[in-house]
């Protein structure tokens, strides 16, 4: 950040407190931030972790925060402020996008909530200011490489069309036992739903909806062994945005080997259910634990032929660890997840666009090469 800004973060949770350490150690100029949740407690907790963990001097005020209607304290700060991040979990996004139309806020949000995002898209067209959707990990950072990766590969081989754009992510802890072989290093309900809800993706040149964990494979990055599947919300808007160029496109999740059979076994157990995905999460809370101790693994890959029909194959992986920022060691699922979601902001705030931005509509090489992504996960 160049300029002094007002950013109010929606939320307090890991990757809000992560987004506010990130703004106030990493920006040029250190923003004021607020940050607000429906615990106010829990706001100013956090509010507290940022002041204490960053090396410069920057102002954390905490706020509570109603998700259903705006106070009068609330009313004061966002008129104060330029940008909302919406830390919050997915159904709120809509409720949080409108306060932003509201009260002429930038706003960047997370969520892989595919509905939830139709129904900002259709509200976004009221607004006077930026938003940009789904900018997290995955969906978010994988999705921007991916489009970088396509848009290279095609102009590299004099080409306009490809046989295959896949692209990967796995939040995982270092180690895993049985039976489950997993370990939660983010959200459960996240986890569940991407099992159940159906994917977005690309088969012979067309956007198709596929279910969930129905294309399972085994991958090798870097010479370990990791499962993959598919699993809701990755793919972002890349479907629609390479419609027709792309032969066979999708998203899915890695994880390690023995970790989907188990859950496979969960929802047969489950699968009459009328509340499937809660039913998931409850039986994954009870048996996974919560691990501090993760890793984030992600791969990307374009394959097809040049424009002399031979056939070529371009990858990236990259393998991410917990990150000293400030006085504060973050897990690597916080600082991948808000340095997009900062980085995003930071965005809007220096070329204040109006309207939405999906991931495709990044300028690719920009954006991963941008201050606060390039310190995580490395330049591209």
């Amino acid at each position: 950040m160049q300029t002094h800004y007002h950013i109010i973060i929606a939320g307090a949770g890991g990757i809000a407190e992560a987004a506010g350490l990130l703004l106030a150690e990493w920006s040029s100029v250190a923003p004021t931030i607020f940050i607000g949740d429906c615990n106010f407690e829990k706001a100013k907790k956090v509010a507290q972790w940022i002041e204490n963990g960053a090396s410069k001097n920057c102002k954390v005020i905490p706020y509570y925060l109603n998700s259903e209607e705006i106070t009068e304290e609330m009313k004061s700060i966002f008129n104060k402020g330029d940008a909302l991040l919406d830390c919050l979990p997915g159904k709120l996004a809509p409720k949080m996008a409108q306060f932003s139309i509201d009260f002429n806020l930038y706003y960047a949000n997370l969520t892989e909530y595919v509905a939830e995002t139709n129904q900002i898209l259709e509200i976004g067209k009221t607004s006077n200011t930026g938003f940009v959707l789904q900018t997290g990990l995955a969906p978010g950072y994988i999705d921007v490489l991916a489009n970088y990766m396509f848009q290279q590969f095609c102009n590299q081989y004099n080409v306009a069309e490809v046989d295959c754009l896949e692209f990967k992510v796995g939040a995982l802890t270092t180690n895993a036992v049985a039976p489950h072989y997993y370990g939660f290093t983010w959200s459960p309900i996240g986890v569940a739903t991407e099992y159940v809800k159906e994917c977005i993706a690309l088969r012979n040149f067309k956007k198709v909806n596929l279910p969930a964990l129905s294309e399972r494979a085994t991958l090798i990055i870097d010479g370990i062994a990791y499962e993959e599947d598919l699993t809701s919300g990755g793919a972002a808007d890349l479907p629609d945005a390479l419609s027709g160029k792309v032969k066979k496109l999708d998203y899915k999740t890695l994880r390690h080997p023995g970790h989907y059979d188990w859950v496979d076994k969960q929802l047969n157990k489950i699968k009459n259910s009328d509340a499937i995905i809660t039913d998931l999460q409850e039986i994954m809370l009870s048996e996974i634990p919560l691990v501090e101790d993760d890793q984030i693994v992600l791969y990307v890959a374009v394959e097809g032929k040049d424009d002399k029909g031979n056939l070529r194959r371009q990858e990236i992986s990259k393998h991410i660890k917990p990150q000293k920022v400030g006085k504060h060691l973050l897990r690597a699922i916080q600082t991948t997840t808000a340095a997009p979601l900062v980085q995003s902001i930071h965005w809007l705030l220096e070329n204040k666009p109006k309207g939405i931005t999906l991931q495709s509509q990044l300028d690719a090489s920009t954006f991963l090469n941008g201050a606060f992504v390039k310190r995580v996960y490395g330049e591209v």
